[in-house]
């Protein structure tokens, strides 16, 4: 496939996306750029967030993953629906009646300043690097297929990538975002389509046959019983609900779009259509990976046979050696080598757009929150310059992690700090949950520092069940590192209660 195509479609992808921002930023002010006037419609943004849901990572992981935990990822999406249902009904209604454009205004009015401060800034670390990661990766693909068999080097297309961004995001906000999400949602969905159709036709399989072949194979299992395997059903579904609670419920990021709904009702609305839409869609990705190991080892160019880091031996083909890739590298791989090049492009699109629904929400919440949440920005004209400043630091700050993921070389490190970036939800499950399900009332002025300390402390003991008792907490980590903060919480408000 052609670099010159695929650099053809992007920017026919991008002019699409500003004229999008043109028309929904035309006379945007804080309030649009914040909370969309108001004004956007539940299905339209519990469409699109079904893109943001899922972002450039999820997109090549999911179907790669099959070879080794079959549709087991299905328990996770299960335990979503749990937690939405929490979001639907606990946090939404919360944050319409106290009319608020952060979500961390009520940790405020909850606890107190520190509280607001520490629950926003955590927020701001855990969003920089998952952002920059996800973006990081974006920018490797192009890197990679299109702009280096240019001569255009890597700080260059981080830089293109992130100017793209800031140009159809900076005047509209979360209003030309629940817009942009929606054309996003539908491209990503389209390349997964797309490669289920091509399949099909290689295999001369029907849409029958195809789901006769993939229930017909192990890569299908999806109930785990086995409590000592990290993918035990009830691991598996507490692990969902707790993560989308906190990382949708308690995430700007995500929740700043639910809020651009007309009223309360709408907003649930929103959160429940796309809560039941997203088992469909992921089914539709783990269906894919089935498909991808069964097209692969029916022609002969993917084999399930590991070789030392590899998991995964694919045919090259233009060596026709076997070379060793891992298992989020097999849609990729097959789709830009293997399905031609009307896939290829439409999956490299997808990709895109799988990242930079996630990517181009994230700056619009970045600048949301540091405006609302540490500048005390108001809904005033005078304050949109300042806003389009903060818009662009952040840009340059994503800019710059991008490039110093790059220069560490090394993906098990980048892989860590991406993970050590999942501690900071900890802290804020724990300060919502004793907000919302008690009166305690802790010392505000210690939460920063319990925060803190529950995060570094649920990394060493992991780490030590790791190194000397080869036991990982996974996901369950964000249920240790939320009780850790839930219980010092306690504990500050007993020697305030001595003290008064």
């Amino acid at each position: 496939m052609a670099p010159v195509s695929i650099l053809l479609v992007l920017i026919g992808y991008f002019v699409l996306l500003i004229i999008i921002a043109q028309v929904t930023g035309r006379k945007g002010d804080n309030t649009t750029f914040f909370t969309g006037n108001k004004s956007s419609p539940w299905y339209l943004v519990a469409f699109g967030m079904i893109g943001a849901s899922l972002s450039g990572v999820t997109f090549i992981s999911i179907p790669g993953a099959v070879a080794g935990d079959g549709f087991s990822y299905m328990q996770m999406v299960l335990g979503y629906l749990l937690g939405y249902v929490v979001i639907s009904q606990i946090l939404i209604p919360t944050y319409y009646r106290m009319q608020l454009t952060s979500i961390y205004g009520y940790l405020e009015k909850r606890f107190g300043f520190w509280s607001y401060k520490t629950g926003a800034a955590f927020f701001l670390v855990s969003r920089i690097i998952g952002a920059s990661f996800r973006l990081y990766l974006v920018a490797f693909v192009l890197d990679a297929f299109v702009f280096a068999p240019m001569g255009v080097p890597f700080w260059l297309t981080v830089l293109l990538t992130i100017v793209l961004i800031w140009l159809y995001s900076f005047k509209g906000g979360i209003k030309t975002i629940v817009w942009t999400d929606t054309l996003q949602t539908t491209f990503m969905l389209l390349s997964v389509v797309f490669a289920v159709i091509f399949i099909g036709r290689e295999l001369e399989w029907g849409l029958g046959d195809m789901i006769q072949k993939i229930s017909a194979s192990e890569l299908s299992q999806t109930f785990v019983w086995d409590f000592s395997k990290g993918n035990h059903f009830i691991k598996h579904f507490a692990s969902g609900m707790f993560i989308t609670i906190v990382m949708t419920g308690l995430d700007q990021d995500m929740m700043q779009k639910n809020l651009t709904c007309k009223n309360e009702k709408e907003a649930k609305k929103n959160v429940t259509w796309m809560s039941l839409a997203l088992v469909p869609v992921n089914l539709l990705f783990l269906s894919l990976g089935a498909l991808l190991y069964l097209y692969g080892t029916q022609k002969g160019i993917v084999s399930l046979e590991s070789t030392g880091d590899f998991p995964i031996q694919l045919l090259n083909p233009e060596t026709g050696i076997w070379e060793g890739i891992r298992k989020d590298q097999l849609f990729p791989s097959l789709a830009i080598s293997y399905m031609g090049p009307a896939v290829g492009l439409v999956f490299t699109v997808g990709l895109i757009a799988a990242a930079y629904s996630s990517a181009d929400s994230a700056l619009t919440a970045l600048t949301t929150s540091f405006c609302v949440d540490f500048l005390g920005f108001k809904d005033s004209e005078g304050q949109v310059r300042d806003r389009y400043i903060v818009h662009l630091v952040f840009s340059f700050i994503l800019f710059g992690v991008i490039l110093f993921f790059r220069s560490l070389h090394d993906e098990s490190i980048i892989n860590t700090l991406f993970k050590v970036a999942g501690y900071t939800y900890g802290p804020l499950l724990g300060m919502y949950a004793v907000g919302l399900f008690s009166r305690v009332k802790p010392m505000d002025f210690l939460v920063p520092f319990i925060a803190v300390v529950s995060a570094v402390s649920s990394y060493a003991l992991n780490f030590i069940l790791v190194e000397f008792f080869h036991f990982n907490l996974g996901f369950l980590i964000l249920l240790v590192n939320g009780a850790f903060t839930a219980i010092l919480l306690i504990i500050s408000s007993l020697f305030k209660t001595e003290r008064a």
